[in-house]
């Protein structure tokens, strides 16, 4: 794994799920350094405290709110005093969404766009002066396979997601006039066992508190991480990480979008 040696990486959505994942997958990875956050400290350290103790060490907690974008340029100024540079930025925070786009209210939409799109490129626009100073870096973005297309149950949460591909593609294209070493990585993954179902946003804005069956049948948080890690070491710039129905659904979509668009009304997404 010798791109990511001695690397500092950050990650954010750090306390559970596919960000915990990545946490112990990045930890066992020669030198490395890693700043955790989410908004819950106490998850914070207890992924830390799972971590190898030798690793520890190398280990920082940077509580952030997505949603408090005033506050954002605060958070990176800090995160980059932890260890003096930050190396890559794994921008993995974010919530879901289960509800009908006719019964999901206006401003949960806004919330859903606030957190996962406003928040995620705030950090990153605050970050990007640093990596260009360094004329070195590496923004990975963990979008979803709702960024390639949209079904039912998801508007709003596919509404940000496929945001995310429009600033990222045009980010990347940029970065290669001011700097060829200042990278992009876009990861897709489909169904993946978290705990993102419970905390998705039914129309009201309240919190589903469920899982549904296609989230508890999907990739495990471990083989989603190993995947990613080897994105990552790999420089790709865009990656489907799932199982067949889904990586299946995005190609479908992009080469026969009639077809899709008839399968995706029978699709099962919860």
């Amino acid at each position: 794994m010798t791109h990511l040696n001695h690397k500092v990486i950050w990650i954010t959505g750090a306390s559970s799920g596919i960000g915990e994942a990545l946490t112990y997958q990045l930890a066992m990875i020669k030198g490395v350094k890693l700043i955790l956050s989410a908004r819950r400290k106490e998850e914070l350290e207890r992924v830390k405290a799972l971590c190898p103790q030798a690793v520890q060490v190398n280990i920082r907690i940077l509580p952030i709110d997505l949603v408090q974008h005033e506050t954002l340029h605060l958070s990176v100024e800090a995160a980059v005093q932890l260890f003096g540079y930050i190396d890559v930025l794994i921008n993995n925070g974010g919530i879901s969404q289960r509800s009908l786009a006719k019964e999901t209210h206006l401003n949960v939409d806004r919330h859903l766009m606030e957190v996962d799109y406003f928040g995620t490129i705030s950090l990153s626009k605050y970050l990007l002066p640093h990596f260009l100073k360094r004329k070195s870096g590496h923004f990975v973005t963990i979008s979803s396979v709702m960024g390639k297309i949209g079904t039912p149950y998801r508007s709003g949460y596919a509404a940000a997601k496929h945001a995310l591909h429009g600033f990222f593609d045009s980010l990347r294209a940029e970065l290669w006039k001011e700097s060829k070493h200042v990278y992009v990585t876009l990861i897709c993954p489909g169904w993946v066992r978290t705990n993102i179902t419970l905390n998705a946003l039914t129309g009201d804005g309240r919190k589903l508190n469920k899982m549904d069956k296609t989230t508890a049948k999907g990739l495990s948080p471990k083989i989603c991480a190993e995947r990613i890690v080897a994105a990552i070491q790999k420089k790709k710039e865009e990656v489907y990480i799932g199982g067949a129905k889904e990586v299946f659904a995005v190609y479908l979509k992009r080469f026969f979008p009639l077809l899709f668009s008839k399968a995706v009304r029978r699709m099962a997404v919860r």
